[in-house]
């Protein structure tokens, strides 16, 4: 395989961001420890936060935000930072799904990055990874969540590819299913997590490789830390004032959108946004 060149120490910057109007968004099956069809979506409320967290990253943060139509038998292809790992240089590498349920948006979303003009790479085919949900681009390190939903030799895909060091990091809890609902990378060097997501080593690395900021138990139920980081803005999920007060004690922005009908699937502000990245 050939390494493909990324700049040592560059500052990821995020340029634009892929979201995905729920039109078809439903809880139709259970595959994570927060899906329950005895507890399914107001869809009509689903809309209103969506389109709520679309106005206020477009309009009250500025960035661009490309769309991509949901396919219909796919309801939880609204979670767009599942598609895959955006890369320098418009590379992407693909998601492989680990649920049956979730593999129907593959097509769909190598399909939207072939037609952007993206170099498309792909995991192995026993080889579950799901983008962004697992793995964040910070600088010269890729961060990454392994045991859930997505398998440890993505980690060795990625840092064979990318040329980069891949911080491993076990998931240990259910509830925190992937990287994303428990660890919030605000800068290259300054994260906000739960600890209590990871095993005692994944802690330890967490603790030596960055500044941290420990996320309360009531809060990670919220999904404080799924939320979405442009430049000094952070927008989050409501109902966590304490990381919210963390954040602008250290000079962040904070917005609050109303994620309760995500958060039935699993997913909050986060899961909801795909981080493309600037050249």
């Amino acid at each position: 395989m050939q390494t493909m060149p990324i700049r040592e120490k560059q500052t990821t910057r995020v340029a634009e961001l892929l979201m995905c109007a729920p039109s078809a968004y439903d809880l139709l099956y259970e595959i994570n420890a927060w899906m329950h069809l005895s507890d399914k979506p107001d869809k009509q409320l689903a809309w209103r936060q969506w389109e709520q967290l679309y106005h206020t990253l477009t309009e009250q943060i500025g960035i661009p935000v490309r769309l991509i139509e949901q396919a219909s038998e796919a309801p939880d292809m609204v979670f767009t930072a599942n598609a895959g790992l955006p890369l320098p240089g418009k590379q992407v590498v693909l998601s492989r799904f680990r649920h049956p349920e979730r593999q129907v948006e593959e097509p769909y979303f190598e399909q939207w990055f072939r037609e952007q003009g993206y170099t498309i790479h792909y995991m192995p085919r026993d080889c579950a990874f799901e983008g962004e949900g697992d793995a964040f681009l910070m600088g010269d390190l890729i961060v990454a969540g392994y045991r859930k939903r997505t398998d440890i030799c993505a980690h060795r895909y990625l840092s064979q590819l990318t040329g980069l060091e891949v911080l491993s990091l076990e998931l240990v809890d259910d509830r925190w299913y992937h990287l994303d609902t428990c660890f919030l990378p605000l800068t290259d060097r300054l994260v906000a997590y739960y600890p209590e997501a990871f095993d005692w080593y994944a802690r330890r690395v967490i603790e030596q490789h960055f500044e941290t900021i420990p996320v309360s138990p009531e809060e990670a139920l919220r999904f404080a830390c799924n939320s979405v980081v442009i430049g000094n803005h952070v927008v989050m999920p409501s109902g966590c004032p304490i990381l919210r007060f963390y954040l602008e004690e250290r000079g962040y922005t904070v917005h609050e959108v109303p994620m309760s009908e995500f958060i039935k699937s699993g997913g909050a502000c986060k899961c909801l946004v795909l981080y493309l990245l600037g050249e």
